[in-house]
């Protein structure tokens, strides 16, 4: 703890990672998965803004399978920093960018033919095999094969020995945001059918369509590989899902949030009632008031949204936004918070001396999900991981 202390000292803004936090939900999701199914961990964007790297330590640690990421230089990063797990690039590869791919043996998620007769070229130059997941569309229309196009695709695979047949994906587009999934039971449908008829030729195909709330809510489609993504951040995917998962009498997993993210006390000021607090007069006192001005804004990813709406935590108790969150700085009323003065730490997300500010708390004032909330806040604040189950 003190070494934590100490490097915090430096900063103004910085984002605190509970590795211990983390072990514990994956666990919480290995005991839930079928020893068949392997445990693959989403670290793309930043790792929901919980440190790419760091949070992937953790993750391979606690026996993760696979990385999954959005971009390939996510995947190229993982390299670069001594990861041999599968990587998983579950999002668009630009034509240009392919070779990162071939060169850093990172296993692609492909749905247009332009990209595998890009990737065959560059494998026959490089004298290597790629292992090629298709991603069928099943309902969502985002990123996908048309079903009725995917024999085509797996034929331009049989025809390469360049690139390889890995795996059949999918992805859920109504799961998190009801508690009425027959949506989800129609994608199910249409993923199995589709899967089924692959299998009877490449039976080792690695089929895969569960996120966090899928995994949390349909057993049956763990298959061979679950994507566990905000979940594995202690965070629910929606309350829609944890309302699921009592109603299907399906046993509740004890996920722990794993960051917190602070500030500190950059000015304590006391204004008279009646004066006008920030960018555009917005708000007024009502009383002689103690204002605290903190470094930390709309930059930083503390959302311009928040203006008069959000709180932070300082000495344990909570402290509203007064005017308009700026790009670097917002300002807190502490008039009732008793010694509140200069480099305090404050809580913008977290926990402190018993009381809670959640990303779903920030969310609700925002009008937007967890995920928005995490995953926003700026890449380059400091990520401080504190893990009391760390081998010494």
């Amino acid at each position: 703890m003190t070494a934590k202390i100490e490097v915090a000292a430096g900063l103004r803004n910085w984002v605190e990672i509970d590795g211990a936090a983390l072990r514990h939900n994956a666990r919480e999701f290995r005991r839930r998965l079928a020893a068949s199914t392997r445990l693959g961990v989403v670290v793309k964007s930043n790792a929901y803004g919980h440190g790419i790297l760091e949070t992937a330590r953790i993750a391979v640690d606690e026996g993760c399978d696979w990385l999954c990421v959005n971009e390939a230089s996510e995947g190229v990063a993982l390299r670069s920093a001594g990861f041999r797990k599968p990587v998983l690039v579950m999002g668009y590869v630009p034509l240009g960018e392919l070779d990162a791919v071939v060169a850093h043996d990172l296993r692609p998620v492909v749905y247009n033919l332009e990209t595998l007769d890009r990737l065959e070229t560059l494998c026959e130059q490089a004298g290597k095999q790629v292992a090629v997941h298709l991603k069928v569309e099943t309902g969502t229309n985002r990123q996908g094969i048309p079903l009725e196009e995917l024999a085509s695709f797996v034929t331009r695979l049989g025809g390469s020995p360049q690139l390889r047949l890995d795996g059949l994906s999918t992805h859920f587009a109504n799961i998190e945001d009801t508690t009425e999934h027959g949506f989800a039971e129609e994608q199910i449908a249409r993923f199995q059918s589709a899967s089924a008829s692959l299998r009877e030729r490449h039976p080792e195909l690695i089929c895969h369509a569960a996120c966090s709330a899928a995994t949390l809510l349909f057993g049956r489609m763990h298959l061979d590989l679950a994507r566990i993504g905000i979940s594995f951040y202690g965070i629910w995917p929606s309350k829609e899902t944890y309302l699921s998962c009592l109603e299907r009498g399906t046993p509740t997993l004890d996920l722990r949030p794993a960051l917190s993210w602070k500030t500190r006390v950059a000015q304590v000021k006391t204004v008279p009632e009646g004066s006008f607090i920030g960018y555009g007069c917005t708000y007024r006192t009502t009383r002689e008031s103690r204002i605290a001005v903190l470094p930390v804004g709309y930059y930083e990813g503390y959302d311009r949204g928040l203006s008069g709406v959000g709180h932070v935590l300082i000495r344990g108790k909570r402290a509203p936004i007064r005017g308009r969150v700026c790009m670097n700085m917002c300002m807190v009323d502490v008039s009732d918070i008793p010694g509140a003065g200069l480099e305090d730490e404050v809580v913008l997300l977290g926990s402190q001396e018993g009381e809670h500010i959640a990303a779903a708390q920030i969310a609700a004032w925002l009008g937007t999900i967890s995920y928005e909330v995490v995953a926003r806040i700026n890449p380059e604040l400091r990520r401080i991981v504190t893990d009391s189950e760390a081998a010494s």
